[in-house]
């Protein structure tokens, strides 16, 4: 096992008779020792749900008073993280704003891929635009196998920097782009590598017909170099970069020997593909056939992501009581059957069942956009999550490079419901694999009540 895994299921009581008959001092007491220092490292699953001690040797050689493993890691401060304060305040300030310009349209593509179909690009066909926005969303999420890393070795400062300038250019490239290949190399692969794009879809709704599509693109760049100044500014470290981080590979993928993390980077491959694939496709979704107001694909996705804050912050606050694996869980069930009740049958020819399925799934996709990094934090520590995230979505982003443009053929080929189907069968697998990376999170000892 990893030494640099911690245990995913939580402490919650105590066995020390259990411990200390298993730990009686004999005549090989060297040895005991060295065993102990290894089960310090890699806790049995049962001794892990009834708590995990161990007796540390004194000055006279002689076994102490037991110690909490979980407290004595606490105890060096690099989990120990800190609730609240001014200084912690303005660093979620800062990591908000670098967010808000950069994740904020990534979850919104499909308004300007819908934009570019109906002008721009009319004469290309939505597989062939869906390149476009599918570049960029594999280029932002991939390149945290590098990112990753180099953030643990040296911080957020110049990081930081380089995709903030990086973006700002980018965006006001964008506003003279015209033809395909200018949006494919600005948008596609100078946003993907700054790791970033527009807005948020509700500024993209007003600007775009009031001001034009040039002019909406350079507010939105100014809006976005101001957020990035201020982010920049507010943004730094919580602990110095970690020496040993430095002696790490750049691309880990030795983590995937760890089946727990192996089967939830499949998972997270699943996730990418409904969720980046539902909000590339959904507007020209709404606009498939004519039966809908021309309109209908940017309020959908603006509802879509509004409802989409909710389902970040009411599942992570539950996850802190029953476990962010269970809430993972339990929402991704949730938004599977929402998909074959509402979506499936209705979504095509009800526009009031329309709207009220991309508020829901807006909540279930936002929680899975708020766990999946919490779910990651508990299979390693602190110092070396920017590693364990970066490798993950290398592989996991591989999904959005195909996801809108097999969606958009789809559509155009086989009509929208194959496409949901097909979506539906795609989460059914994730939900699959989900399980039994929760069940190796637990040695293969399945609980339902284990606090995951």
């Amino acid at each position: 096992m990893d030494t640099t895994a911690a245990p995913v299921v939580q402490l919650v009581e105590s066995n020390q008779q259990q411990i200390q008959d298993d730990l009686t001092v004999d005549a090989h007491l060297h040895q005991d020792s060295n065993r102990l220092a290894h089960e310090e490292k890699t806790p049995h699953p049962t001794e892990a749900q009834n708590g995990v001690y161990a007796h540390v040797p004194n000055d006279d050689g002689q076994p102490d008073a037991p110690v909490d493993v979980e407290a004595s890691n606490r105890s060096t401060g690099v989990d120990d993280f800190p609730d609240g304060g001014l200084q912690a305040w303005l660093v979620l300030t800062g990591a908000f704003l670098a967010l808000f310009t950069s994740f904020g349209f990534m979850v919104a593509i499909g308004t300007v891929q819908e934009y570019l179909q109906l002008h721009q690009l009319s004469d290309y066909t939505s597989r062939d635009i869906g390149w476009i926005p599918s570049v960029f969303v594999y280029l932002s999420l991939a390149g945290g196998i590098w990112v990753g890393p180099v953030f643990d070795r040296y911080g957020p400062r110049w990081l930081a920097l380089f995709g903030s300038v990086t973006y700002v250019a980018m965006m006001f490239l964008l506003a003279e782009c015209s033809k395909y290949w200018h949006f494919l190399l600005c948008l596609g692969f100078l946003g993907g590598i700054a790791g970033a794009t527009l807005t948020t879809t509700s500024m993209a709704v007003n600007t775009f017909p009031r001001y034009g599509y040039a002019w909406s693109i350079r507010i939105l760049a100014f809006v976005n170099l101001g957020c990035m100044i201020i982010s920049n500014m507010l943004m730094k470290p919580r602990l110095p970069p970690s020496p040993q981080a430095k002696k790490q590979p750049i691309i880990s993928l030795g983590l995937f020997g760890d089946m727990k993390f192996t089967l939830f980077t499949i998972t997270v491959f699943g996730f990418e593909i409904v969720l980046f694939g539902a909000l590339g496709i959904l507007p020209t979704y709404a606009n498939y056939g004519g039966k809908f107001p021309p309109d209908t694909g940017f309020y959908i996705i603006a509802v879509m992501n509004g409802v989409s804050c909710a389902g970040r912050i009411i599942p992570g606050y539950i996850s802190d009581f029953i476990g962010r694996f269970n809430t993972l869980m339990i929402m991704v069930v949730a938004t599977l059957i929402l998909m074959l009740v509402l979506w499936l049958p209705f979504g095509h020819s009800s526009l009031t069942v329309l709207y009220v399925f991309c508020a829901l799934f807006g909540f279930g996709t936002g929680s899975w956009m708020a766990l999946t990094p919490a779910c990651i934090g508990q299979l390693c520590e602190a110092e070396h999550f920017g590693r364990y995230y970066g490798t993950m979505y290398f592989v996991a982003s591989l999904a959005t490079l195909v996801c809108v443009p097999i969606s958009g053929e789809l559509v155009e080929t086989v009509g929208p419901q194959i496409m949901v189907g097909f979506m539906c069968a795609i989460l059914g697998l994730s939900l699959v694999t989900f399980t039994l990376s929760r069940w190796a999170c637990l040695d293969w000892n399945w609980s339902w009540t284990a606090k995951v």
